[in-house]
């Protein structure tokens, strides 16, 4: 058996990064995506807000001529931030009049769940964005749909300085957070190890979250750096009731 054929004989799957995505994803119905800090929590406010949303892969010049192609606006770097402007930063979104700078369609670069979602898009799956605001929600709507046909769950993870991938435990709970909303709807009999260590994993902390999320590695980060209020958002179980889903391009509201 190849390892990537690993999970296949499973209903519901989890794995890790862009290359776990590749294992997990075949012949699901739905592949959700979980990058808590920051890709998929922004996304789901920005969605919340009523701005259409495309994942893009690179921050660079091409990502200046994609949102202008489109009329959208692009997403910078929280550090370039000016007055008005958007970031991977959900509160950015939160503290800008919508209506006063017409946004409704963002460009949003994020070497994780950003390039992830397009990644799996290009190979012909649906993508749901998933972060702990709107994890019991989007698995409702995914479980009323999949009709017992595969699911997958992918946590996008973080980066070590040399580019490999570091396992970040907000996104374990995110996608196990996803994951035990999944098992109300039916029950684990389907489950891979893997799926039921992540919701073991999101269990464990679930009546701590406000708390143990800025304690965690990328929560710390965020508060050193002056974004505290971003791993607050974050940390809002339940809070958003919209589900991403990744049509044509671009992440539009479940319907």
């Amino acid at each position: 058996m190849a390892v990537a054929d690993g999970q296949g004989v499973f209903q519901v799957r989890f794995d890790w990064g862009p290359v776990g995505a590749d294992a997990v994803a075949p012949g699901a119905a739905y592949v959700a995506v979980v990058d808590v800090l920051s890709f998929t929590t922004t996304l789901t406010v920005a969605i919340e807000q009523g701005i259409s949303v495309l994942p893009y892969r690179w921050r660079d010049d091409s990502a200046v001529a994609v949102a202008r192609l489109h009329g959208a606006m692009l997403a910078v770097l929280r550090s370039q931030a000016g007055p008005g402007q958007i970031t991977l930063s959900p509160e950015s979104i939160l503290h800008t009049d919508l209506e006063a700078a017409k946004i409704d369609r963002l460009v949003l670069p994020s070497p994780n769940g950003s390039a992830i979602s397009a990644r799996l898009a290009d190979a012909g799956c649906t993508v749901v964005g998933v972060c702990l605001r709107n994890a019991e929600v989007a698995a409702t709507w995914v479980a009323e749909r999949a009709a017992g046909r595969p699911v997958a769950v992918v946590a996008a993870g973080e980066r070590w300085p040399d580019g490999s991938l570091r396992p970040a435990v907000e996104d374990l709970w995110g996608a196990g957070a996803f994951l035990a909303a999944l098992a109300e709807a039916g029950d684990t009999a389907g489950f891979s190890p893997e799926a039921l260590t992540a919701m073991a994993a999101y269990q464990g902390v679930a009546g701590r979250l406000p708390a143990v999320l800025p304690e965690s590695v990328s929560g710390r980060e965020l508060r050193v750096n002056g974004f505290a209020g971003d791993v607050a958002v974050a940390a809002a179980v339940g809070a958003g009731p919209v589900v991403p889903v990744l049509r044509d391009g671009w992440f539009v509201p479940a319907y």
